[in-house]
């Protein structure tokens, strides 16, 4: 059964006109410049603070200890290594220092390249975002001598290495649902609508984190200020395998992943209010441990309850850095199908809303 909210955040149609906008910014992993500059921008008309470092965009309303929230904007796509070779950005060889074969993300990439098939790209220069090119991939297999995704890619034959192609996107409404490479770029329409609605605090927005990089810009930023926080909240996805799984809860919660354990006294507070207001969600390390009793009945390989941005920044901070996850249940993970519930959003902004702007926007 479908889980409903009633909620309705003030002005929605906006949320989804300016979820529209980004969605067509590319932000290819390791390629994410030109977003951040369309983010600054939006930020900086409305009167936020913003400063632009290596890797990470710093927001800071009037009031930046009241509300510490993070969403990397990032998004999978393909750069071009070598004359006519193109492969997936994130498990690039230069980014799997980072990689642990732990996360969700690696171990469902090897799963979905056929879905790439067919699928139109988009070339840009990495830092204006200036238009390079479009193309097709038209085949997508795994170079198991490399350990990467290779695509074979249609009209993009004169670009040179480095360059980025993003997978060419819109957003898709059907019902209560809405369709696009959702990951991440919605947790970023979010923190900008909550800016534009009054939201006054600090936020973070991360570059390659599905390279397993962005716990380390978030880190250092901590460190190089001498400050540490027990509130930040980190804002994304949360895979599912089919809508039946993904809509018995608006929202995913976590206790901990790979990494730590999540001691923060605000995911007890996100937990009584998501139950105080009738807000149904789960936490998703005990929904793979259950996953994996079943598994393990079938002689399956156990799943990974997953490495996330808050869990390596929690352990590398010792945890002098904590806080709480907060996910929307989507699926169609990684694909320009990814797919999220309108009510799911809607209840991910009335909590954030709820929490950290004093006239709520319900």
């Amino acid at each position: 059964m479908s889980a409903s909210f009633s909620n309705e955040p003030k002005d929605f149609t906006l949320f989804l006109d300016l979820l529209k906008q980004l969605i067509r910014v590319p932000s290819v992993t390791g390629a994410e410049h030109s977003f951040l500059l369309y983010l600054k921008r939006e930020l900086d008309e409305i009167g936020i603070k913003t400063e632009h470092y290596d890797g990470l965009l710093v927001a800071s309303g009037k009031e930046p200890q009241n509300g510490i929230l993070s969403a990397h904007i990032d998004r999978h796509g393909v750069i071009c290594t070598g004359p006519n070779e193109f492969q997936f950005a994130a498990f690039l060889a230069k980014n799997r220092s980072d990689l642990r074969g732990n996360s969700l993300s690696e171990q469902t990439f090897q799963q979905i390249s056929q879905r790439y098939i067919n699928q139109n790209v988009h070339a840009y220069e990495p830092f204006s975002g200036s238009y390079l090119g479009i193309g097709k991939i038209t085949d997508a297999f795994l170079k198991e001598e490399i350990n990467n995704l290779i695509f074979k890619i249609e009209g993009l034959n004169h670009l040179l290495p480095s360059t980025p192609i993003a997978f060419v996107d819109k957003l898709k409404q059907n019902g209560n649902l809405i369709s696009a490479q959702l990951d991440n770029v919605l947790s970023a329409a979010i923190i900008l609508y909550l800016y534009q609605h009054g939201f006054a605090g600090t936020a973070f927005f991360t570059a390659q984190e599905e390279a397993g990089k962005s716990w380390r810009f978030i880190h250092e930023w901590f460190k190089k200020n001498k400050i540490s926080t027990n509130r930040l909240i980190v804002l994304d996805t949360s895979p599912y395998e089919n809508r039946e799984e993904a809509d018995k809860q608006l929202v995913v919660l976590r206790n901990k992943d790979v990494n730590a354990k999540f001691k923060s006294p605000l995911l007890k507070e996100l937990k009584l209010f998501c139950k105080k207001n009738k807000i149904s969600f789960s936490c998703k390390d005990k929904f793979i441990i259950e996953k994996n009793r079943l598994r393990e009945k079938d002689a399956l390989k156990p799943l990974s309850i997953g490495s996330t941005e808050l869990g390596r920044i929690i352990m590398e901070s010792n945890g002098e850095i904590q806080g709480s996850t907060l996910q929307i249940p989507t699926t169609g993970y990684h694909t320009v199908d990814e797919t999220a519930s309108i009510e799911s959003i809607k209840a991910i902004i009335f909590i954030l809303s709820s929490f950290y702007i004093k006239t709520t926007n319900n």
